[in-house]
């Protein structure tokens, strides 16, 4: 079987707390390690144990950036998630199982014959138990029989196995020979070619590539409270800790978070937090007291759906207008979007640079398929991007006047020094201030300082990048405009269409504010069939463009808690590419 043109897509089934992460890394690892591009990513319930949780792994020879909701092979691990999971399995697919009780799951043997899918089985908790393991090891016995359905080599995935489970010698042993059990007792198996060696890539999910790319920023704190889907953030943060000398700090709450946070990049070390839409809302004083005293402050929020606790485990692209309106005054903002984990590394870097030589906060939205989402990366991308502080320089710290660290000037940006550096001094004033930080509350200088400030909005609009086209620049049979996830989606389905003869394009946006109205305006000018892809009920992107004097021929949200699956763009774009004409 050759995946160069295609691509094969596995779904691993199972209740939460049934061993299904463990298979799904080990899996998609291996075939990582094989040379395959892959993307991969698990639906799971916001339980412990219990619910359905779904591991999806799309692997190809070609790059793969985004998932499909049909599966070629389907593993089910239990029977309830087989249940809630089968109908996803295409014609002609592959059906693997180890439920000995069959007599359960006679409605789903009828619907597998009449769909001409081959079942594999063997019955996997009797394996388990006769190699000395528990009944949670048929998991590992499944991921044999898998492997084995693949046709690679056993050593190609004990390798993982091993590394997985190095502390714990006796489960080593017992699962080695499970996994062994599991791969002998399939007869049938795939031929599928193992790629030439390309680049190097690297599998990591959205959250590890932040982590990275702060750390290659020289960030030194990182305070946060836990809050899915950012909170591998702090743990992998933790683990780098005695490795990078960083201070990570588990707060007790997010305005703690927020205020460490501020607090360390007042005083001159870089540092940033993270949370969701909910820790967010409790962050925006600290916002608000950044866009004051005009510091540097870095936050990402992981959006997940809502209101309220909403979906904690889902995901979602509902907290733009958070994230564009959020804390009391007006102040100058940037917004960033990230899309994959090659854009976060990358982006975050960007974030820090931003904040400090603007002296503004910067807020970066992620999502939980962006921050949990595994996929091949080539190792290219993960450059590092040259720092700027945007401090006065050693030289000139000794001609320094108080009144320079808030001087009105036309770009809105005055001088910034770390405290200590210099013996020139300076209040970093909650109320508004004069030039040197004293209280004001005479009119014509809370004018003139309220305008000062804002005045860096146009100066960041003119130097921020503009949105990115992808694809076609002009006359695209049909276009889109989105942020975040949307550009892996539509990477994918921009190549597929290529290929039909029918082109797409995407007006991609990283930064979301300040605006590049301009640019927008170009595209809209070259394109007229352009639609908007978002993650929300409202179209919040859209409504901002709208706004500006933007029109879409439709709108394509969706607001379920799932990403965008190329199910769902194909759809749509074959119903309005024929309504087009």
């Amino acid at each position: 079987m050759n995946l160069q043109d295609t691509r094969l897509r596995i779904k691993i089934v199972g209740q939460s707390g049934s061993g299904l992460l463990t298979v799904g890394e080990i899996v998609s690892k291996a075939l990582q390690r094989l040379g395959f591009f892959l993307c991969a990513d698990r639906e799971y319930p916001s339980l412990i144990k219990g619910g359905h949780s779904c591991y999806t792994i799309n692997l190809s020879e070609s790059p793969v950036r985004s998932l499909s909701d049909t599966a070629d092979i389907l593993v089910a691990i239990d029977k309830h998630s087989l249940v809630a999971y089968f109908d996803t399995l295409k014609k002609e697919g592959i059906f693997i199982h180890g439920y000995e009780r069959t007599a359960g799951i006679q409605d789903i043997l009828q619907q597998a014959e009449k769909k001409k899918i081959q079942t594999v089985f063997a019955p996997s908790r009797k394996i388990a138990f006769d190699n000395g393991g528990t009944e949670q090891m048929a998991n590992i016995i499944l991921t044999g029989m898998l492997w084995k359905v693949l046709g690679f080599p056993l050593k190609k995935v004990e390798d993982l196995v091993r590394e997985k489970f190095k502390n714990k010698k006796k489960i080593l042993d017992i699962a080695l020979r499970c996994l062994g059990a599991g791969y002998d007792a399939v007869d049938s198996q795939l031929t599928i070619d193992v790629p030439v060696k390309k680049k190097k890539t690297l599998l990591l999910d959205g959250n590890q590539a932040v982590a990275l790319g702060a750390i290659q920023a020289g960030m030194r704190v990182y305070s946060a409270y836990p809050m899915s889907p950012s909170s591998s953030i702090l743990s992998y943060m933790a683990e780098m800790a005695s490795r990078t000398g960083i201070i990570v700090k588990q707060a007790e709450d997010e305005i703690t978070a927020a205020q460490v946070s501020l607090g360390a990049m007042t005083a001159g070390t870089r540092s940033m937090t993270a949370t969701s839409g909910g820790g967010y809302d409790l962050m925006t004083e600290t916002v608000s007291l950044a866009g004051m005293i005009e510091s540097p402050f870095v936050v990402l929020i992981g959006q997940r759906p809502g209101p309220a606790t909403g979906l904690p485990t889902w995901t979602a692209q509902a907290d733009l207008n958070l994230a564009l309106y959020s804390s009391h005054g007006e102040f100058p903002r940037i917004v960033m979007s990230i899309a994959d984990p090659g854009d976060g590394f990358e982006s975050i870097q960007h974030a820090f640079n931003l904040a400090e030589e603007y002296q503004v906060p910067v807020i970066v939205l992620s999502e939980k398929v962006v921050c949990e989402s595994k996929m091949t990366v080539d190792s290219e991308r993960f450059k590092k991007i040259p720092i700027r502080r945007g401090l006065v320089p050693p030289e000139k710290l000794s001609q320094l006047k108080s009144e320079d660290r808030f001087k009105i000037t036309p770009s809105g940006i005055s001088s910034r020094w770390i405290p200590g550096s210099s013996e020139t001094y300076y209040f970093a004033n909650g109320d508004e201030h004069w030039e040197k930080g004293t209280i004001t509350e005479e009119a014509d200088e809370v004018e003139k300082m309220y305008q000062k400030r804002m005045r860096k909005e146009e100066t960041i609009r003119e130097k921020l990048p503009p949105p990115e086209i992808i694809g076609k620049e002009k006359q695209a049979d049909i276009s889109f405009v989105g942020w975040g996830s949307s550009l892996t989606v539509l990477k994918d389905i921009i190549e597929d269409y290529r290929k039909k003869g029918i082109s797409v394009n995407l007006l991609h946006f990283r930064c979301l504010s300040p605006l590049n109205k301009k640019f927008v305006q170009e595209f809209f000018s070259r394109n007229s069939n352009i639609h908007l892809l978002e993650g929300n009920y409202q179209g919040q992107l859209g409504q901002l463009l709208e706004r500006e004097g933007f029109s879409f021929r439709g709108k394509l949200l969706k607001y379920n808690g799932r990403p965008f699956f190329l199910e769902d763009v194909d759809s749509y774009i074959r119903d309005h590419i024929s309504q087009h004409g």
